[in-house]
């Protein structure tokens, strides 16, 4: 019986192949099946070698081309035939991308699955940005939530937002309404700033930043696409002038 390939989780950052990691880089390029998402920049996947297989997994229209149980059974399936798969994903595998239900599925399996993480998608488009997301000044809390899901009236984000706060939002171009309205109703200041980062990290990243109260019109009159990510707090406030006087200060 021919011995099984291991499955590769692989973050690939924001989306600059200068920030993939060397072990992320190193995987891609000696690949022979990759499987990925659609928010894989192409410049990524042309530093696939010639002959591997790519196999897209995009979401359209809010659906995957195959459902999660279908990637999962795909991942296993070519490991079985003795290939090293690597499962590439946008920022980290293990930050909203699924990858925790992929490992269990390789473990219950008995494939080997190794996790090569990634930069975040928060993380690259704020620094991008120069958005600190933590700021001794402005915010000592960070949360992560992600703002297309089931029951996202019913979640609980009490504390999540506000003062000495900041809330990073994946997903949450299509809610932004439900999103501004949930936080103003649990009490959140309707003047607090907000950023809305799209394409963070890419050639063509936006930077927009306006107020909570006004997040639904601003992502309606900039017509936000994704990937984008929405911060809210005082962290966005700072203007990258502010942020360049301070650095200056340091180093002088």
């Amino acid at each position: 019986m021919a011995k099984s390939g291991t499955i590769y989780l692989v973050g690939a950052g924001p989306g600059d192949p200068d920030l993939l990691t060397l072990r992320a880089a190193r995987l891609i390029e000696h690949a022979e099946i990759i499987v990925h998402d659609g928010l894989v920049d192409r410049r990524i996947l042309d530093m696939a070698p010639r002959g591997a297989r790519l196999v897209s997994v995009a979401k359209q229209r809010s659906r995957h081309t195959l459902p999660q149980d279908k990637i999962n059974a795909l991942l296993i399936e070519e490991a079985k035939r003795g290939m090293d798969v690597i499962r590439l994903k946008g920022g980290d595998p293990f930050i909203f991308g699924r990858g925790g239900e992929e490992a269990e599925a390789a473990r219950a399996s008995g494939i080997d699955c190794e996790i090569v993480p990634g930069i975040s998608a928060a993380n690259g488009a704020a620094a991008a940005a120069q958005i600190a997301l933590t700021h001794r000044d402005a915010s000592s809390i960070v949360s992560f939530v992600a703002g297309q899901c089931k029951g996202l009236s019913d979640q609980d984000w009490a504390g999540l937002a506000g003062i000495g706060r900041t809330l990073v939002i994946y997903m949450g171009v299509k809610t932004a309404p439900q999103i501004a309205e949930k936080l103003m109703a649990d009490g959140l200041a309707p003047e607090m700033p907000v950023a809305v980062l799209e394409n963070g990290a890419r050639p063509d990243m936006r930077v927009l930043r306006g107020s909570l109260a006004a997040l639904p019109e601003l992502v309606e009159r900039e017509a936000v696409r994704s990937p984008a990510l929405i911060i809210i707090g005082e962290v966005t406030s700072r203007t990258d002038v502010e942020l360049a006087r301070e650095a200056a200060k340091v180093t002088s």
